[in-house]
C-alpha cells in the first residue's frame, strides 16, 4: 500500500508540474527540454502535448491510488492489470533513453537537460519502474 501511495504522491506532483507548465509556468522548464549541445531546444512542445502528458500522468497516479485499496473502484476496463505492467515498463525504457539526448547512456551530458536528466530525471524514472513492479511482485 505504501509503495503505491508513494507512486500515487509522484505522479501527481508531475502531472501538476505538466499543468503548471500548460498554463505558463516557466521555474524549471529550461531543464525539462532536450537540448542540443548549443542549448536550442530540440522541438518546440505545443500545448496539446503538455496536456496530453499532464493528463497521462495524474491517470497513472490514480490508478496507483486505486492500487493501494484506499478507495474501491472498480475499472472500466480490463486491461487494469496490463497498465500496472506497461506503466513501469515505459519509465524504465524511458531511463534507458534513446542513447543520444536523453537517458543513462545518451551522448550529449553537457546541457542543462542532460545534467538534470542525469541527476533526476533517469534516476526517477528508474525509480517509478522499479517501484511499480515490485508492487505488481507484492499483490
Amino acid at each position: 500500500m505504501i509503495l503505491s501511495l508513494l507512486l500515487f504522491l509522484v505522479f501527481i506532483v508531475l502531472g501538476g508540474f505538466h499543468f503548471y507548465w500548460l498554463f505558463g509556468g516557466t521555474w524549471a522548464l529550461e531543464n525539462a527540454i532536450p537540448t542540443r549541445e548549443n542549448e536550442k531546444a530540440m522541438i518546440s512542445i505545443p500545448k496539446i502535448a503538455t496536456l496530453l502528458v499532464a493528463l497521462i500522468l495524474t491517470v497513472f497516479g490514480l490508478f496507483y491510488f486505486m492500487k493501494s485499496g484506499l478507495i474501491n473502484v472498480e475499472a472500466p476496463f480490463r486491461g487494469i492489470n496490463f497498465a500496472y505492467w506497461f506503466i513501469p515498463t515505459i519509465f524504465i525504457l524511458r531511463s534507458v533513453g534513446e542513447f543520444k539526448y536523453v537517458g543513462f547512456f545518451k551522448k550529449v551530458k553537457n546541457t542543462k537537460f542532460s545534467k538534470a536528466d542525469s541527476k533526476l530525471f533517469s534516476p526517477l524514472c528508474l525509480g517509478i519502474g522499479v517501484v511499480g513492479i515490485l508492487i505488481q511482485f507484492m499483490n
